[in-house]
């Protein structure tokens, strides 16, 4: 009996080792025309056939010395039909680029980007984004060009979108959340945002009615994916502002791939060309990584990580701004003593376990971990002269104050310290039935942060120590001296160790079906999150919401090409530590999620012109907004009341046209209109700090007819004032004002040397792909933007003065990028 089995045994290994030694392997990546990996792709050889899965990775057995008719097939793109003839055994990898194709499906056009388009989602090509010119440029200098995308700061990532502030956008990178410093005050403390431009692959936006499969915030989503490598690559990217390098790599099996990216950035240029004179030493590095292996076919593990080391050093010498009018010219002369010291490391790592466990049914669970320690540290005296400037024009003098109106000092410390550390595990599931989808995921997060916040400012005007604004007795100084001790103008000393615990969950289901001959779209899901909070000192709180949200979306069998959609939900924002702590630094544990009823109402239209395609994209939005927790804004410093004393509300416009304005470039033109009002207290309705009214924005791509190498990129905004400028203890109702309107225009040229079309075998331009070299020019037209105002008391004629704080004038940048 055992004779017969290990026969059997013997049969079978024989058999299997024949047919397999009959037989050749074609394995590879298909990418799309954006280098973006392409799922579901049917690869079939007679009648053996495969597809390939999330990554674009396929592998196909076929016969061995023999002429094999392959075809690569998808819906979206152009069939591919080759002959392979391979040798017994013999492993070919094979890796195709698949182009666009536009087919009549049922007599309705279905493109490659049209399952975004439905989902009300915006799509960013990679290449735009490296290309276009910015003082911070990258994923989110683009997007500032889009309707509704808003930041009066262009040495800041940071962006406000319809209304609402930098803390109500979700930032996704390979399905893992992200975060951003803490302690940032201004601009020009920031560096480098966690996206790496030269690692992203794929970026997708809304602006508002996502779906329950984003987190919860009330504004904006910033999903992007990572590039999964398919060869060795280079890129690298050096300027007057820093550098990039990104390598790439793929082991020959095809199942290990990594991209490394490191990055240094110098502010110096922009800050030295202000108008403070300062010594100036801050370095922002990182590192990222992100490594996939492919154990099987079935089961993919990747991991994500990121180390940022910031370093800050500030010292301003001596300031002069002129304002006025030309008839009554005044300028203010600041003379500094003292430093700033500010350190910001964050250490990032994530692990990612995908298994496909067939066609329909994909699992993940990942586990991640963001680590930030952040030091701020600041001792600044300020004296200052404000006075009438000599504006006769040939005196030596010229330029000069000749009067000084008001003397005084202020000096502000600080010795903040935070350590922040943030771990999740999340598990995610995706199952399709025919047309039907489904989606569901269960994340548990602790937060554990540990704040030390130490900051008083004491004023000095004419030999008076002012007191607080808000103090018994009224503060009548300097005008009338008071004799009591001294007290700092503003003060504020806490010591905090919070631990916040989250439970999130959603499940959505999504459906592609017709209605009559019209195609449409179904997208309907649930949000649970519930968190509590804890720590020294605090009493134990804990709180749940739900937040249920839907989407609809019609494409009418017309003979014009129009897409409609239609979007509204539940959206709540729990509070995150920042939103917990009030303005004098105590965290309030009871601090409520703001809550939003949101409908959104879109329209693409895609047409013809010039015998080239356009998309007219248009989106109305409101808003309605409960349990608002008021906050202020200085610079990109949000500071909150930790009070759910109000109710806002937001509705607004959003227009965008894009297309081939230029044979062969996508240029497009944006225009947004916003209102958006909060009501504290019951006292009315006043403007929020994010109330920017009009927005007009163009990103425009062009080359030089007879020298098509020579290219060009403009990048244009303009916004309306903000809300703000106003003394930072002004009661809101009593005190509004708005600051300037936001004017800039950056331009940049490119020299291509050498690319996809112009390639060389011999010379010192072999080894690359790709050479170009270019010249930017930032603030074209010089415009005198300002963020904040200093306020400046004039003792003779009891007035306080806003001094504009003006943001980068010109500048000039020069930039190399170079692919190996």
């Amino acid at each position: 009996m055992n004779t017969k089995y290990l026969f059997i045994s013997i049969l079978t290994v024989l058999l299997t080792w024949f047919c397999s030694a009959q037989t050749a392997t074609i394995k590879g990546v298909i990418l799309n025309e954006q280098n973006q990996a392409v799922s579901g792709v049917s690869i079939k050889a007679g009648a053996i056939g495969t597809e390939t899965n999330e990554n674009g990775f396929y592998l196909l057995k076929v016969s061995a010395n023999d002429d094999v008719q392959v075809e690569f097939s998808h819906i979206t793109y152009k069939r591919i039909v080759l002959f392979f003839n391979l040798k017994i055994g013999e492993e070919y990898e094979f890796n195709p680029v698949m182009k666009t194709s536009i087919e009549q499906i049922t007599e309705v056009v279905i493109s490659g980007k049209r399952q975004k388009e439905v989902e009300g989602i915006t799509t960013l090509k990679p290449e735009t984004i490296r290309k276009i010119p910015g003082a911070n440029a990258g994923v989110e200098n683009l997007l500032l060009t889009l309707p509704g995308v808003s930041n009066n700061n262009e040495l800041s990532t940071q962006y406000s979108v319809r209304g609402g502030n930098y803390d109500e956008n979700l930032v996704y990178v390979n399905d893992i959340e992200v975060y951003r410093p803490f302690l940032i005050r201004s601009g020009q403390q920031e560096g480098l945002s966690f996206v790496n431009t030269n690692l992203v692959q794929n970026v997708d936006f809304s602006s508002g009615g996502f779906q329950a499969k984003y987190g919860d915030k009330l504004s904006s989503v910033l999903d992007i994916t990572y590039k999964t490598p398919y060869q060795f690559e280079v890129n690298a990217d050096l300027s007057f502002l820093g550098g990039s390098l990104s390598i790439e790599n793929l082991s020959k099996d095809s199942k290990f791939s990594s991209i490394v990216g490191l990055r240094y950035r110098d502010n110096e240029l922009l800050v030295d060309a202000r108008e403070t004179e300062t010594n100036y030493d801050a370095a922002f590095a990182d590192a990222q990584a992100f490594l996939t292996y492919k154990f099987t076919d079935k089961f993919h593990l990747s991991f994500l990580g990121n180390a940022s080391f910031n370093k800050y050093g500030y010292e301003p010498l001596t300031r002069q701004t002129n304002f006025g009018t030309l008839s009554d010219p005044i300028a203010l002369l600041v003379f500094y003593q003292g430093q700033e010291k500010d350190q910001y490391q964050t250490l990032f790592g994530a692990f990612k376990g995908t298994y496909f466990v067939n066609d329909n049914l994909n699992l993940k669970l990942i586990a991640s971990s963001y680590h930030t320690t952040e030091e701020e540290y600041f001792d600044i005296l300020a004296q200052y002269r404000l006075g009438e400037v000599n504006s006769n024009i040939g005196d030596e003098n010229l330029g000069e104050v000749e009067f000084s109106e008001g003397i005084g000092s202020q000096l502000n410390h600080g010795r903040n310290d935070l350590d922040a550390l943030i771990s999740t595990i999340e598990h995610k599931g995706d199952f399709r039935i025919n047309d039907d989808r489904f989606e569901w995921s269960v994340k548990y997060s602790n937060e554990d942060i540990r704040d030390r916040l130490i900051e008083w400012e004491v004023i000095d005007s004419a030999g008076f120590s002012i007191r607080p604004p808000r103090i018994i007795p009224v503060n009548e100084q300097p005008y009338e001296p008071f004799s009591g001790p001294i007290q700092p103008f503003q003060n504020v000393r806490s010591t905090n160790n919070v631990k916040i615990d989250r439970l999130q969950a959603y499940a959505q289901w999504s459906k592609r079906s017709t209605l009559g001959i019209s195609d449409v779209w179904y997208n309907a899901g649930v949000r649970l999150h519930n968190w509590s909070v804890s720590g020294d000192g605090i009493s134990n709180s804990s709180q749940t919401v739900f937040s249920p949200r839907a989407q609809f979306a019609i494409k009418p069998y017309w003979q014009k090409d129009m897409l409609f959609r239609v979007a509204a939900g539940l959206y709540y924002q729990p509070p995150f530590y920042r939103e917990l702590r009030d303005s004098m630094g105590v965290v309030q544990p009871n601090v409520k999620a703001q809550k939003s009823i949101h409908f959104v109402l879109g329209n693409d239209y895609s047409f013809k012109m010039w015998d080239r395609p356009f998309k007219l994209t248009t989106e109305a939005y409101y808003k309605n907004l409960t349990d608002v927790n008021p906050y202020t804004l200085e610079n990109v410093r949000i500071r909150y009341r930790a009070r759910n004393n109000a109710k806002a509300y937001a509705y607004g416009l959003d227009m965008r046209l894009n297309g081939e304005f230029v044979p062969g470039t996508e240029s497009w033109f944006s225009f947004g209109y916003l209102k958006t009002e909060e009501n504290i207290d019951n006292r009315g309705f006043i403007a929020r700090p994010t109330d920017q009214r009009l927005k007009f924005a163009a990103l425009f791509q062009d080359y030089v007819p007879n020298i098509p190498s020579m290219k060009m990129y403009l990048n244009l905004v303009y916004n309306t004032g903000l809300p703000g400028g106003s003394p930072s203890y002004a009661d809101p109702y009593v005190y509004q004002t708005r600051l300037p309107d936001y004017k800039r225009a950056d331009v940049g040229f490119q020299f291509v040397i050498v690319d996809e079309k112009k390639q060389f075998n011999s010379g010192w331009k072999k080894p690359f792909k790709e050479l170009s070299f270019g010249v930017e020019i930032f603030n074209l037209f010089d415009v005198q933007n300002s963020i904040t105002n200093t306020w400046v008391r004039d003792v003779y004629s009891k007035r306080q003065f806003a001094i504009p704080n003006y943001l980068t004038p010109r500048v000039f940048n020069v930039r190399t990028t170079m692919k190996f």
